[in-house]
């Protein structure tokens, strides 16, 4: 099979395509035809040798969906020509990739292959913020960093389900029609802390509920500074820029800053398919829209990395390794 391969640390030039043989299922396995791989900041950090948990060489990729072709002994809950989708399974960046069968999830007919792929590690992580982190409601205000991303959009399309009021914050002036398509009721366009007064502005001098910020350590304390009492922080960005220090007697206001790590998620099977099931019912029913907005082939590995660290990309980015 064809695989996208890391041998030596580097910039997006180190992606290299190779041939490898085809991985073979063990006991509770599952051996699947790769439809799509997603493209994440994560990979990006994989990449340069950030939080591996193996060595050189390696096949990027955690994130996608395809189709059963083999199952292993002792599966008795996926059979070939399954569609499944999964996260935080290395070795995406290929045709084919090996799964146990307990971190994927049942694709239901009405959800495209690339749909499902695009939705796992964005949307996982955005319905855990919205349902267990900050679960806001009706009468509440949250601020969304990076609006028009991949996660931000689905924050706020999530909040909106919710009733709550959604501020978004973008980069860019092009990136506002985005942020508002996903349901924000006031954008923002800011870098750094200029958000800071007209949030307030906004909230009648209380602050927010709740931010979901992934802009990193550059918006940390600003983010803070916008919390009404008791509001929550939701921070999710330790691969862009520095990661914040925090003494717990500088933290004002009783606020509440949570870190969440992606394996708190979704730390069972059942809790990994009881998500996923509630996002693809939503997608199905036209609650909530995943942008695709670019697909790579497995050649175009390196173009995929450049495009999304440079932060100029909204929606999701795929690659399709049967191109």
């Amino acid at each position: 099979m064809r695989a996208v391969v890391v041998e030596e640390f580097g910039g997006p030039e180190v992606l290299k395509v190779r041939d490898r043989p085809d991985p073979v299922p063990g006991p509770g396995q599952l051996l699947v035809d790769i439809e799509f791989a997603g493209v994440n900041f994560m990979d990006t950090g994989s990449r340069v040798g950030y939080g591996l948990p193996q060595g050189l060489p390696f096949v990027p990729g955690v994130e996608g969906a395809g189709r059963v072709a083999a199952v292993g002994a002792g599966v008795t809950d996926f059979a070939v020509g399954d569609r499944v989708a999964w996260v935080y399974a290395y070795g995406s960046y290929a045709e084919r990739v090996v799964i146990p069968a307990d971190q994927v999830v049942p694709v239901p007919g009405n959800v495209p292959s690339d749909i499902a792929a695009a939705t796992m590690m964005q949307g996982l992580t955005a319905h855990h913020f919205v349902t267990e982190i900050a679960p806001l409601g009706k009468g509440q205000v949250a601020l969304v960093h990076s609006a028009a991303g991949g996660v931000g959009r689905m924050v706020t399309q999530l909040l909106k389900l919710r009733g709550t009021h959604v501020i978004g914050l973008v980069s860019r002036e092009e990136k506002v029609p985005v942020a508002r398509a996903a349901g924000a009721d006031d954008v923002l366009v800011s870098t750094g802390g200029a958000f800071v007064e007209r949030v307030k502005e906004l909230t009648g001098g209380e602050g927010v509920h709740a931010v979901f910020d992934g802009g990193g350590a550059s918006t940390f304390e600003f983010s803070i500074e916008v919390l009404r009492r008791a509001g929550t922080l939701v921070y999710y960005g330790p691969l862009i820029g520095d990661i914040p220090q925090v003494r717990l007697t500088d933290l004002p206001k009783s606020i509440k800053v949570s870190y969440a790590v992606f394996a708190d998620h979704v730390h069972t099977p059942e809790l990994l398919r009881e998500h996923a099931r509630d996002l693809f019912d939503k997608i199905g029913e036209g609650k909530l829209t995943i942008e695709v907005t670019r697909r790579y082939s497995l050649d175009e590995a390196e173009r995929a990395h450049v495009d999304i660290e440079s932060r100029r990309t909204s929606g999701k980015l795929l690659l399709d390794p049967r191109n």
